[in-house]
C-alpha cells in the first residue's frame, strides 16, 4: 500500500473507536437527553425527539404484529417525511432490512427492486403510489402500508394506513439482537461501479462508522456548539433519504448530532431561503444544481445565509466556477466531498478548517485508506500526480452486492473497493476526481476524460451547465461532443466556445461538436446524467428510439416536486 501522505497535516484524529451496536440503539443513546428538543419539522408540525421515539416504537410493534421478522425485507417508497424516519428506525430496531426504492422510479424499476429484494412489506406514500400500483399484481407482497401525505385515496381495500397503525399499537416492542458487522441494515439500489442495477448491502456497522467519521470531521464545530451542553439546532433536509447521501449524511448524521431536521418534499430556492431566515439552520447539504440556484438567485444577499455553519456538497462533482461564484457572492465556504453508495457513502472531504483546495474532493476520512492504481491490472500503485483508478478501504465499505457474488468479487478485491473513478493525488494527500473509468474517451489513441472538458467550459461566463461525451468517429475512433446550457438571456455561438476551449485545452481534447440545449438530463438528486446523452446518441444512430419525445429531466433548477415529475413523465 502507498504511503499515507495525507497524514502529514491531518485535521482530525485518524484512528477512531466505533460503537458495536445497532443503528436504532446508536440513535437512542445519542438522543437520550434530548427528549424535549425538536427532532423534525414538517409542514408546520414540530415533532420532539420524545414523540419521534414513541412513533418509532409504535411502528416497530406494528411491523412485528404483521409478521415481520429479523432479516425480512421492508421496502420504503417515500419522499422525505416523518413517516420515513419512523419506518426506517423501526426496521433497524427489529432487525428488518430496509429496502431503499426511489419514489421516482418507473414501474418496471419498482418491480425489479421488489422482486430482487424479496420484500414482503411495502410502505408507500400516496402521492407516489402510481408506479407501485401499475405492477402490484405481479408482486408477491404480504402487506402494503400507505402513508397519507396529500389525502389521495389510491390504495386497495386490503391496504393498511400508516397513521392508523401508529394509533393502534402502543410504543412497546422488543429490540432485536444485532450483530453490527454482519447484519444488513439497508439494501441501497445503485447502478454502482459495474453499471448494472443492484443493491449494495450496507450493515449497521457500515452506516454507523460513516456517521462517526463525519462527526469527527466536524469535531471543531461540535466543540463550539455543544461546549455548554444541550442546545437546539436545525439542519435542512433537502437531500432525499432514499439516496445514500441523504440517508447517512443528512438523516442519520443529523439525528445523531443531534439537530432538528427541517423536512421538505421539494426544493424551491425561494422557500429554502425563507427557511434559512426563519430557523437559522447550522447545516446544509446539497448538490451542485441547488448551489447553482442559490448562487444565481437575484436576492441571495438579502437572506441570512451566514447562519449556516456547514455547507456540504456531494452526490456529484461541484464545478469550481459554481463554488467561486457562491462563495464570492455570499462570503461562505462550501465543503466539497466524495463518496459512493458502496461506501455508505462518504470516503473523502475537504477539511472543515484549514487548507481547502478548489476542485479537490479533499482528504480521506479517518480510517479510510486510499490508493491510485493502474487501469490495466488494478494492482500497481501509481506515483503522486499520476492518474489511475481510485480504490478505498475502510469500515464504511459495504458487505457486498445483494445476490451478486460475481459483481461483488469484481468490485471488492482483497478488502479494497474499486470505485471505477479515475483520480490523482497531489503531494499534500489531496485527491482529485478526473472522470469515470467507463466514461473515458479514446480519440486518435489518446485518452480524454470528459470531465476535463466540462471543467473548462463551466468557467465560461455564459455557460450554466455542460456535459461532454464520446461519439463514434470513422477516423479518430471517437470524437468529443459537448452539450451546453446557456445562462438565461445570454447569446453564445459554437465558434465562441471552441475558441475559448482552444486556449485552455490540448488540441486532441477539443470538442468536435457543441450542441445547445435548454436543459440537461439529471437524476433525482440533481446529478447530471452523462449516460442518458450517450444512450440518446446511440438511439439517433440506430433509429430505435425517438429520443426527442422523452423528457429525461427530473430535477428542475428552481422547483422540483414528486407530483410534477410523475405528471410530466406520464404525459
Amino acid at each position: 500500500m502507498s504511503e499515507r501522505i495525507w497524514l502529514k497535516n491531518y485535521p482530525v484524529q485518524w484512528n477512531l473507536t466505533y460503537p458495536e451496536t445497532s443503528l436504532y440503539r446508536y440513535m437512542r443513546d445519542n438522543t437520550a437527553r434530548h427528549d424535549d428538543l425538536i427532532a423534525m419539522m414538517f409542514s408546520g408540525e414540530k415533532i420532539s425527539f420524545k414523540m419521534m421515539h414513541l412513533k418509532i416504537d409504535s411502528f416497530a410493534a406494528a411491523l412485528l404484529d404483521l409478521g415481520v421478522q429479523k432479516g425480512d425485507r421492508v421496502a420504503l417508497i417515500m419522499p422525505n417525511c416523518p413517516e420515513y424516519v419512523y419506518a426506517y428506525y423501526a426496521c433497524m430496531k427489529i432487525g428488518a432490512i430496509e429496502v431503499q426504492i426511489d419514489p421516482l422510479c418507473m414501474p418496471s424499476e419498482v418491480e425489479l427492486a421488489v422482486k430482487d429484494s424479496d420484500a414482503k412489506v411495502i410502505i408507500v406514500a400516496d402521492l407516489v403510489i402510481d408506479s407501485f400500483q401499475a405492477v402490484r399484481d405481479r408482486l408477491d407482497i404480504e402487506h402494503v402500508i400507505v402513508n397519507r401525505l396529500n389525502g389521495k385515496i389510491q390504495s386497495e381495500d386490503e391496504d393498511l394506513w400508516f397513521d392508523e397503525l401508529l394509533e393502534k399499537y402502543p410504543p412497546a416492542s422488543p429490540e432485536a439482537e444485532i450483530s453490527p458487522k454482519d447484519d444488513i441494515a439497508v439494501l441501497q439500489y445503485t447502478s454502482g461501479t459495474t453499471g448494472s442495477f443492484k443493491a449494495a448491502m450496507l450493515t449497521h456497522h457500515n452506516i454507523i462508522c460513516n456517521v462517526v467519521q463525519k462527526r469527527e470531521w466536524f469535531s471543531d464545530w461540535f466543540k463550539e456548539k455543544f461546549n455548554n451542553g444541550i442546545a437546539q439546532y436545525y439542519g435542512l433536509a433537502i437531500m432525499p433519504f432514499f439516496h445514500a447521501t441523504g440517508m447517512t449524511a443528512v438523516m442519520n448524521f443529523g439525528l445523531n448530532v443531534p439537530f432538528g431536521l427541517l423536512l421538505t418534499l421539494n426544493f424551491n430556492v425561494d422557500d429554502t431561503l425563507d427557511l434559512i431566515d426563519k430557523y437559522r439552520p447550522v447545516f446544509f447539504m446539497g448538490v451542485p444544481t441547488i448551489f447553482t440556484s442559490i448562487a444565481n438567485h437575484p436576492d441571495a444577499e438579502k437572506h441570512d445565509l451566514k447562519s449556516v455553519d456547514i455547507w456540504r456538497t456531494g452526490g456529484a462533482p461541484m464545478p469550481v466556477d459554481v463554488i467561486e461564484r457562491f462563495e464570492a457572492r455570499n462570503g461562505l465556504k462550501i465543503i466539497e466531498g466524495y463518496g459512493l453508495t458502496e461506501a455508505s457513502p462518504t470516503t473523502h472531504a475537504n477539511p472543515f478548517r484549514g487548507i481547502r483546495k478548489f476542485g479537490s474532493i479533499g482528504l480521506p476520512f479517518p480510517d479510510t485508506d486510499c490508493r491510485i492504481v493502474d487501469l490495466e491490472s488494478g494492482t500497481k500503485d501509481l506515483p503522486v500526480g499520476m492518474e489511475g483508478e481510485l480504490i478505498v478501504r475502510g469500515p464504511q465499505v459495504m458487505k457486498g452486492y445483494w445476490k451478486r457474488p460475481a459483481e461483488t468479487a469484481e468490485t471488492l478485491r482483497d478488502g479494497w473497493l474499486y470505485t471505477g473513478d479515475i483520480a490523482k493525488m497531489d503531494s499534500g494527500g489531496f485527491f482529485y476526481i478526473v472522470g469515470r473509468k467507463k466514461d473515458m474517451i479514446i480519440t486518435g489513441g489518446l485518452n480524454v476524460f470528459p470531465g476535463e472538458v466540462d471543467e473548462v467550459l463551466s468557467h465560461h461566463p455564459k455557460v450554466i451547465e455542460v456535459l461532454s461525451t464520446g461519439i463514434p468517429d470513422e477516423y479518430y475512433g471517437e470524437a468529443i461532443k459537448t452539450y451546453v446550457v446557456k445562462k438565461n438571456g445570454e447569446t453564445v455561438t459554437e465558434e465562441e466556445l471552441l475558441d475559448y476551449c482552444s486556449k485552455r485545452l490540448a488540441v486532441y481534447k477539443l470538442p468536435r461538436i457543441i450542441e445547445f440545449r435548454n436543459e440537461l438530463p439529471k437524476s433525482n438528486v440533481g446529478k447530471l446524467l452523462r449516460r442518458i446523452l450517450v444512450e440518446e446518441e446511440k438511439s439517433r444512430r440506430t433509429g430505435n428510439v425517438d429520443v426527442g419525445s422523452i423528457d429525461y429531466n427530473d430535477w428542475e433548477e428552481e422547483v422540483f416536486t414528486v407530483e410534477d415529475f410523475m405528471e410530466d413523465f406520464d404525459s
